[in-house]
């Protein structure tokens, strides 16, 4: 069985101001690597264990509700492995639901660097790159653009630049994911310790890449030629060793990611957009035909892309009117429970 340091399995400094020498000599530091449904498996200094679903349960709502995501960090028992609590996330990365649900759904947790990858063909496309960064900038998680397929491009060096353009100081990487040496120009976010996720589409060679990353065997699938769209290959979410020591948390392809509760993503996102609109005319300027409109007058003046400005526009409208649906399912949320527990309270009254 393998062991590992608590560094090495992610601990940071974050963690050690939650927890005293004392508690954690009693219980077991574990880590979310999966969920099986009736079993979720855990990362200890020891080696893996696997502990039935309701022993890790956790009573933390806090609008993410009592979800574990991969890449937790829980404390368990150290005779039944029960769960005791959960550690407060570092970085956490969450979605929408996908479909007309109005429920967020947590992605992964305690993640260092985030992964957002494109392939160099009919995928590549900025205002798509715009949205995940947007999710991994209020993360807090930092995010670096990995663009695969460099071959299937006659000039990636532009992609690349195009990439670049979208946020400052975003490090974009170009290579084939084929390659175990190319590959191999990650390593820097990789070290021991270290936790990476891939955010991406199906089939644009997140699972190619993280067999050269692992040394896995992770399916993988062709693209269609005639769309360039990708099928599915992973299926669930899992932590994976690297083997440049740290760890990476593989995700199925997206093919829909709305956002929410992303307002400071967006504004970090767009804060060249934001400077210009300090000039509007109107503080309540809308930016769509507007009198003295200052993004549409930088935009007649080449000063600032009309795709930019629309993909703006839709992501600052589509994460606000997704965070009022969450906040008024959390309120309907509370008054249930607080019902819930009145009505309990008033049973056992009549009890006594």
């Amino acid at each position: 069985m393998t062991h590992y340091e608590l560094h090495e399995l992610g601990w940071q400094p974050h963690f050690d101001q939650q927890i005293d020498f004392d508690e954690l000599s009693r219980c077991i530091a574990s880590r979310v690597c999966a969920h099986h449904g009736s079993h979720v498996l855990f990362l200890t200094p020891t080696g893996e264990i696997s502990v039935p679903s309701p022993l890790v349960e956790t009573d933390v709502d806090e609008g993410l509700g009592k979800t574990l995501a991969i890449g937790d960090w829980l404390l368990l028992d150290a005779n039944d492995h029960r769960a005791l609590r959960r550690l407060e996330r570092k970085t956490v990365l969450a979605r929408k639901a996908a479909g007309d649900s109005v429920k967020p759904q947590l992605i992964a947790a305690n993640v260092d660097t985030v992964f957002i990858v494109s392939s160099c063909n009919q995928d590549f496309n900025p205002s798509r790159l715009e949205r995940y960064l947007a999710l991994v900038l209020e993360s807090e998680s930092v995010p670096v653009v990995v663009l695969t397929k460099s071959d299937l491009h006659d000039d990636p060096a532009s992609l690349r630049q195009i990439a670049e353009a979208l946020h400052p100081g975003l490090i974009v990487e170009t290579l084939d994911a084929r390659d175990p040496d190319q590959a191999g120009s990650l390593n820097d976010w990789c070290g021991v310790g270290k936790t990476v996720a891939m955010l991406g589409s199906s089939g644009v060679g997140k699972s190619t890449l993280a067999n050269a990353m692992c040394g896995l065997s992770i399916k993988t699938s062709s693209i269609r030629e005639d769309d360039a769209k990708g099928r599915h290959t992973t299926t669930a979410r899992s932590m994976h060793r690297l083997a440049a020591g740290g760890w990476l948390i593989d995700n199925p392809g997206m093919r829909e990611l709305q956002l929410a509760d992303c307002e400071q993503g967006v504004a970090d996102l767009f804060d060249d957009v934001l400077k210009i609109a300090r000039d509007c005319r109107f503080r309540n300027c809308n930016h769509q035909g507007d009198v003295g409109c200052a993004l549409e007058a930088a935009v007649d003046a080449g000063q600032l892309e009309q795709r930019r400005l629309t993909n703006y526009l839709k992501l600052q409208s589509e994460q606000a009117r997704n965070s009022a649906s969450l906040a008024d399912r959390r309120e309907k949320d509370r008054k249930l429970g607080r019902f819930y527990k009145s009505v309990i309270s008033e049973k056992q009254k009549r009890r006594q």
